[in-house]
């Protein structure tokens, strides 16, 4: 026993000292061309330009059209979403759509905050720029940029960024009041797509920087979920004197380190850094960590290999695109949800609210591209590119919440991130945070933000 306890002590302690030996690294800036063809000569035009949604009687006719010959596969009797998306619950989300959703009121939505397209190292970026409508006197708003991830779109925003840009209207202190700036991910919704291969987080990253640079912001703060936690990683490996400050609600940071003490944790958790509450969101290890890792990441292991072939039919069929899209809303907000026949969809989020992020990538036609996203970044395995083994050495904040795909404790965050000063446990909430509980996500940027300033 005691001979036990030592050895994985020893262990872990070397372990330990290898992954936290700081090596203050950036990832360098480089630049790149992801237009067709091969870049021209000429300088690329810088210009900022207005964008609007907009849609036509053709583009709704063409979905009803498409629905309607939708054919229909009789569910599993009690499957619930055990099998994936519960085609009798479908056939009510299909109706609603059909014969319900307006297309045309949910752009005049989209088109209440002001939208915006610039071309990047050869693609058109898309963007919302939303500036508070009014200020204290004297003070300035701090730009934030945020980023969305998989399969979401800036719209996931839409309810948090009047919490941010105008906190007093909404029952909030205005200590703290922001410019929000969304931009679309290349290859999806509004942003063109990369006509090259090898368009990663990174690129991204570079891209997003250039973009705050032409707005005008040499300073700035991000903030990101899912991709977007990895882009706002990148952002900060390669450019650190510009990040003021990162926030994050997913942590993409398993180590050889943090397997080793989730293998182990259940018998000297707290040795490892474990709280009570890690523990509870941990353990049992084989359900809470390895069956749910397994039950969800079908969809991953097909995006990161050949991304393409599925794409084709779901860019082909508007309700095989639903389904795929929104039983990710499903069981990656709660995994309880799979034991619902209607997936519990409703309970967090209105019908409206999620047939339109499906809408901008039906709309766009970007499905596919948004899957090789996958494929450029964890195409060649775990570990195999450089920011991967880098630390972070900006100032971070991170917001836990229960029910994100796994748990990420604390002490792998500050692995990953030495300058973590704050890190909360979310009272409720899954993956999608900004778009499941603004109110408690926006609470949480500020809070790391007073901590930020008070330092």
């Amino acid at each position: 026993m005691w001979l036990e306890i030592i050895l994985t002590s020893v262990l872990a302690f070397a372990i330990y000292w290898l992954m936290s030996r700081d090596k203050e690294e950036t990832l360098p800036l480089e630049d790149g061309w992801w237009g067709p063809g091969t870049r021209p000569a000429a300088r690329e035009d810088e210009s900022i330009h207005p964008f609007k949604v907009e849609t036509s009687d053709e583009e709704i006719h063409d979905l009803h059209q498409r629905i309607d010959k939708f054919r229909f596969t009789p569910a599993l009797e009690d499957s619930c979403f055990h099998y994936g998306f519960n085609s009798n619950y479908l056939k009510k989300v299909i109706s609603y759509w059909r014969n319900e959703f307006d297309w045309k009121k949910q752009v005049e939505i989209l088109n209440r905050y002001p939208h915006f397209k610039t071309k990047i190292e050869g693609l058109d970026i898309h963007f919302i720029h939303v500036k508070p409508p009014q200020l204290p006197a004297g003070r300035t708003p701090k730009p934030l940029l945020m980023v969305h991830g998989w399969p979401g779109s800036f719209y996931e925003f839409y309810k948090i960024i009047p919490l941010l840009t105008d906190p007093r209207n909404h029952g909030l202190s205005d200590e703290h009041v922001f410019e929000v700036i969304c931009p679309s991910i290349p290859g999806y919704g509004f942003s063109e797509a990369s006509s090259k291969k090898g368009f990663n987080s990174v690129a991204t990253a570079r891209i997003f920087y250039k973009l705050m640079l032409r707005l005008g912001f040499q300073e700035f703060y991000i903030q990101g979920g899912d991709w977007g936690s990895l882009i706002c990683t990148n952002m900060a490996q390669l450019v650190p004197s510009h990040v003021k400050g990162l926030h994050l609600n997913m942590g993409l940071v398993l180590s050889n380190f943090s397997t080793l003490t989730l293998l182990l944790g259940r018998r000297f958790g707290r040795f490892f850094g474990y709280t009570e509450r890690d523990m509870e969101l941990l353990y049992p290890f084989k359900e809470k960590v390895f069956y749910s890792l397994m039950r969800e990441s079908g969809y991953m292991h097909i995006q990161c290999t050949k991304p393409d072939t599925v794409g084709c039919a779901l860019n082909d069929s508007p309700v095989g695109l639903a389904a795929y899209i929104l039983e990710k809303f499903s069981t990656w907000t709660n995994t309880e949800f799979r034991y619902l026949e209607d997936g519990g969809l409703e309970r967090k989020f209105s019908l409206d609210d999620l047939l339109t992020n499906v809408m901008l990538y039906w709309t766009t036609g970007t499905i596919v591209s948004s899957q090789r996203f996958y494929k450029e970044n964890l195409g060649q395995g775990w570990m195999t590119q450089k920011h991967e083994r880098m630390k972070v050495y900006v100032p971070t904040g991170f917001s836990a919440f229960p029910s994100e795909l796994i748990h990420t404790p604390e002490k792998w965050i500050r692995l990953k991130y030495p300058k973590l000063i704050s890190y909360s446990y979310m009272t409720r909430g899954g993956h999608f945070a900004a778009f499941e509980e603004p109110d408690l996500l926006a609470q949480d940027i500020r809070k790391f933000l007073s901590v930020l300033e008070r330092q």
